[in-house]
């Protein structure tokens, strides 16, 4: 099943890089292109259940949903995975 979120506070190559070395720790997930200019992650995955915890995980990263809360936990959130992303 291949999905596409939007997600807010998706800046910059560091951001991608963050989030494509997490998602690529779930199980079940595949295929996961992050595009910083159009805001999304796209993804495989085998069931719903799986697409609700990469929409979950993105959350915790800092990079909510667009139908999400984008408070400012959310954006220290990402500032932090984004600067974590360009140091790998």
């Amino acid at each position: 099943m291949k999905t596409s979120i939007i997600v807010q506070n998706l800046k910059c190559g560091g951001c991608a890089n963050t989030i494509t070395s997490k998602l690529s720790q779930l199980e079940n997930i595949t295929d996961i292109v992050v595009d910083a200019d159009a805001s999304t992650v796209s993804f495989s995955a085998i069931g719903p259940d799986e697409a609700l915890t990469v929409k979950e995980r993105l959350k915790t990263l800092g990079y909510p949903s667009i139908e999400d809360e984008n408070g400012m936990l959310s954006k220290a959130k990402s500032f932090v995975s984004c600067a974590t992303g360009k140091m790998k």
